[in-house]
């Protein structure tokens, strides 16, 4: 894509919630799991690339010891539709016996959170809790149901801003936006 047209996309799109919705979502989200996992010692997990944003912004927020760790699976490469999931990385720390916290921008389908949540079941977690930036409300089902902490809830459009992206691009757009019908 060229830069006009991510322009025109961005200046066309309907803004769902503004930068002060967003992250007064994120205060909320962050006292949420503070109230969780403030005495267990988790893993943080960042699902790449989209949790980028709401982990960068969550972390300041969670006053406890933590660590960070980072996974990178990919189904839309760079489309707007999803695909078959591709592992890009998996955890490198062992997850055995921790509590671990899933961060990811969007719940959609569900799909790759699945895989996730799959993945730290795989390496023995002692407890698996999500937390997603913005759940999409869909008429359909869907194979992961609700994640344990969300921020804002977002109608069934192709949404962009907050480390949602719009064809790779647009992750940075300052709230949350659908891109025009």
């Amino acid at each position: 894509m060229n830069p006009a047209e991510i322009i025109q996309v961005q200046a066309e799109a309907d803004l769902i919630y503004s930068y002060e919705e967003v992250e007064a979502a994120i205060k909320k989200m962050s006292q949420e799991i503070t109230a969780v996992l403030a005495d267990k010692n988790p893993v943080i997990l960042c699902l790449m690339i989209g949790g980028i944003i709401p982990t960068g912004k969550l972390l300041p927020l969670l006053n406890f010891p933590l660590q960070v760790e980072y996974v990178h699976v990919s189904r839309y490469r760079g489309g707007t539709c999803g695909g078959a999931l591709h592992w890009i990385r998996k955890p490198t720390i062992s997850l055995q016996d921790r509590h671990v916290l899933i961060v990811d921008d969007i719940l959609d389908e569900g799909t790759t959170l699945m895989a996730i949540v799959g993945e730290c079941k795989n390496n023995q977690a002692k407890t698996i809790h999500t937390a997603v930036l913005a759940d999409k409300q869909l008429d359909k089902e869907r194979s992961f149901k609700k994640a344990d902490f969300t921020g804002v809830t977002v109608p069934d459009r192709y949404v962009f801003g907050y480390g949602m992206d719009y064809k790779e691009y647009l992750r940075n757009a300052p709230g949350i936006y659908a891109v025009k019908d």
